[in-house]
């Protein structure tokens, strides 16, 4: 009679710490960034344009910047070149350069950007998918100055998780096109 207790209790014991294995529900972390300030960046470089107030500027040289922003481990790369009969190179370098992210690219939309008044012409290039940069950029004046610039995070790119970060500073990319100056 003991071991028969012994024996259903011990079967209790087993049956009753089975657990079944319960799914959790999809979520997405979510990443919330404030409301962007911009201030105008005046250097001794023949362009000006208004960046982040949350980015940290570093400059290069030959007035290339990188412009930081440490909370998303990101940096947009700025890179300046004088236009001397070399426009259609810098043209096809930029272009080649953000079709090199074809191989990790779901896809790649390319928006024209024209402001005839300040005579500041180029292409905004979105990237989807897992690409090493989300967006690029080329502006030029067509005979003096040409500027490139382009997003990359500090993380193995995985678009689902960075795609907040992704369209913050794809924002500012823009904010920076249309605000550059020539001098």
């Amino acid at each position: 009679m003991i071991y028969r207790t012994i024996i259903i209790c011990i079967g209790l014991f087993l049956i009753s710490c089975n657990s079944d294995v319960q799914p959790k529900p999809k979520a997405f972390l979510r990443l919330e960034y404030g409301v962007p300030q911009y201030d105008t960046l005046s250097l001794d470089c023949p362009f000006s344009f208004q960046k982040n107030t949350n980015s940290k500027l570093s400059k290069q040289d030959n007035c290339s910047l990188n412009l930081d922003y440490p909370s998303m481990r990101a940096t947009i790369y700025i890179t300046y070149k004088p236009v001397k009969d070399n426009l259609t190179n810098l043209l096809r370098d930029a272009q080649n350069f953000t079709y090199e992210h074809t191989i990790k690219a779901t896809n790649i939309i390319e928006q024209p950007y024209l402001n005839e008044k300040d005579k500041v012409y180029g292409m905004f290039y979105e990237v989807d998918g897992n690409a090493a940069s989300q967006s690029q950029f080329y502006i030029t004046d067509s005979t003096k100055h040409f500027i490139t610039g382009s997003i990359y995070f500090k993380v193995r790119p995985n678009f689902d998780s960075i795609y907040p970060a992704a369209i913050y500073l794809k924002n500012d990319i823009r904010k920076i096109m249309e605000t550059t100056h020539w001098k």
